[in-house]
């Protein structure tokens, strides 16, 4: 546990490191300078700025570039990829580049209030005009519209729709503890957890210290509803109420049946595949991880090596994020980040790019047969349950408010201290609330 708390201390250090040595495995990042430099035959980069560098993530990533690139010959695609999970080390990177007015062309980011940040600062353009030229209004769904328009105008292109209120785990290690089916309640994920303990397997896999604060987010919904969850991010929410400290405490007691914390969400996740652990809470994008073999991925098989629930308590909510792609103001390439958009937008490119992703499209034209398996349930599940907003994938919280919520989430991996966690968020939502 130890490990966590001091990456707190550490985070700061590392993006410093990152802006001189590039990210992960799909690029570079400290390369960022050269995205509209002219290459070889005179085209001009277009530096596409993320935090997709992990098996199925970097695999659609890639077939959007495949397709970017045959649409637009005068461009080549420049991978500007940051290595981690949920985009925290990428996030600072951005923000120092953004502070020194050298924008790349195009960066992910979550749609929500993630945004509200850098649209306030005013580092991005509005993109109303490519919604209209495109007729994007006709098939995005409107609630996705509604979320990421802030009076009137529409500052992000969506690529997708995640679920992050998914309960992965492995049907062997279950049946091997005693466990006949996926846990429907809170109550019932505990005493799994604890059949699982006595056979010496690992009850609960998870990642680095962002891992841990989306368990929290669904222990938060799996124990308050979905009504009560929603409720926390309106002016005058209540964090300190007895609701709230009875989820804190089923999380830290779910918590408990953790193993070491893992790099990140992959190494966890694998855990579960290759049968070392019974569960992780993981967003669905680790559905590309488990079953898509190219670039590292597992190639395991579903229902055999791995299987999947909503999270417990959680069942008939969908807990959503979704990634997009913004125009920074100052882009130096900014036709070539348009070309890129239009491509992210576009229904070829959302079904390349979706099913290796382990997400469904945003666009509700997409190709439905497409998406089979996990992603049949997915895309039937988002169109019939209730929604929730994520916490830690930007949708119901700003950037600071969850800065401050992932401090907290670390001080108490070190402390184990309920009342000073609650009333961490209690500050945090009282300081950061709109």
């Amino acid at each position: 546990m130890r490990r966590w708390f001091a990456a707190v201390s550490i985070t700061m250090a590392g993006v410093l490191g990152l802006a001189a040595c590039g990210g992960g495995s799909s690029g570079g990042g400290g390369q960022a300078a050269q995205s509209s430099a002219a290459t070889g035959g005179g085209k001009q980069q277009v530096e596409v700025f993320s935090w997709w560098t992990g098996p199925g993530e970097a695999d659609g990533l890639q077939a959007m570039k495949k397709i970017f690139e045959e649409r637009n010959p005068g461009y080549t695609f420049f991978d500007a990829a940051v290595a981690g999970g949920s985009g925290d080390k990428a996030k600072a990177l951005l923000q120092s580049k953004l502070q020194a007015d050298t924008p790349p062309d195009t960066f992910q980011g979550h749609a929500g209030a993630e945004l509200q940040g850098y649209i306030k600062a005013g580092d991005l353009e509005d993109l109303t005009f490519l919604y209209d030229e495109l007729k994007l209004k006709d098939v995005f769904p409107a609630q996705l519209v509604d979320q990421i328009s802030v009076q009137g105008k529409i500052y992000s292109v969506p690529v997708n729709i995640h679920r992050s209120n998914v309960l992965w785990f492995n049907p062997k290690v279950l049946k091997e503890a005693g466990v006949a089916a996926a846990p429907t309640t809170i109550e019932e994920f505990v005493a799994d957890l604890e059949k699982v303990k006595a056979k010496g397997k690992i009850p609960l896999s998870v990642g680095s210290e962002w891992t841990v604060t989306h368990l929290l987010e669904n222990v938060l919904l799996g124990t308050l509803g979905t009504d009560a969850y929603n409720a926390l991010f309106k002016p005058g929410a209540d964090w300190n109420s007895p609701q709230v400290a009875k989820a804190l405490e089923n999380f830290k007691t779910i918590l408990s049946y953790a193993g070491d914390p893992q790099d990140d969400w992959q190494p966890a996740a694998k855990q579960v595949a290759d049968g070392q652990a019974a569960f992780t809470i993981m967003g669905d994008w680790a559905y590309g991880y488990f079953h898509n073999p190219p670039q590292g991925g597992l190639g395991k098989k579903s229902k055999e090596d791995f299987d999947w629930a909503p999270a417990p308590g959680t069942g008939g909510t969908y807990l959503w994020l979704s990634d997009s792609f913004t125009l920074p103001k100052g882009a130096k390439n900014r036709d070539g980040a348009i070309a890129w958009l239009k491509v992210a937008a576009s229904k070829e490119g959302q079904d390349a790019f979706n099913p290796k992703k382990g997400s469904i499209p945003a666009r509700k034209d997409a190709d439905r047969s497409l998406y089979t398996d996990y992603l049949a349930d997915a895309l039937k599940d988002w169109s019939s349950d209730k929604l929730a907003g994520s916490i830690q994938h930007g949708v119901s919280v700003s950037q600071p408010w969850l800065a401050a919520i992932n401090e907290a989430v670390g001080l108490f991996i070190a402390g184990k201290d309920v009342a000073a966690l609650q009333k961490a968020l209690a500050d945090a939502a009282q300081a950061n609330a709109q």
